[in-house]
């Protein structure tokens, strides 16, 4: 897999495959022209599939399931115990495993914020289980 390691200020590790700054906020509309392999403007983004049922995961909840069932359980670090109304880590929520607590993966609780780093994190650190795809139709 071609692409960029980048570590993020909390030390996480991410695949970035066209390391531009448009990389994060990826904008379907605007192709990079240099990429033979650009999807095309309107075309539906990748699907992550949890590959022991081959079923495509389209929702928060049907990925906390299967991240449940592989171990992992939903981390709530002290600072989310303090309320502030204007935290924006309110929309992600965060999951650890116990025999690897030292790893957080954060995703969005919102499924359609899901950007392609998200998937790949879940796919990294569940090897064999997840899998992101083009997709099928």
């Amino acid at each position: 897999m071609s692409g960029v390691w980048v570590f993020d200020k909390k030390g996480v590790v991410r695949l970035i495959t066209n390391p531009t700054r448009e990389s994060f906020e990826m904008k379907p509309e605007q192709p990079h022209p240099g990429t033979a392999t650009a999807t095309a403007p309107g075309a539906r983004p990748r699907v992550l599939v949890y590959l022991p049922t081959n079923q495509v995961i389209t929702s928060f909840s049907q990925l906390e399931q299967r991240l449940n069932e592989l171990g992992w359980t939903r981390y709530y670090s002290n600072s989310h115990h303090h309320h502030h109304h204007q935290c924006p880590n309110n929309d992600i929520i965060q999951f650890h495993r116990s025999d690897a607590s030292n790893y957080l993966l954060s995703l969005p609780r919102n499924f359609s914020s899901f950007k392609h780093f998200h998937m790949y994190d879940v796919v990294i650190q569940n090897r064999s289980f997840f899998q992101v795809r083009d997709p099928t139709s």
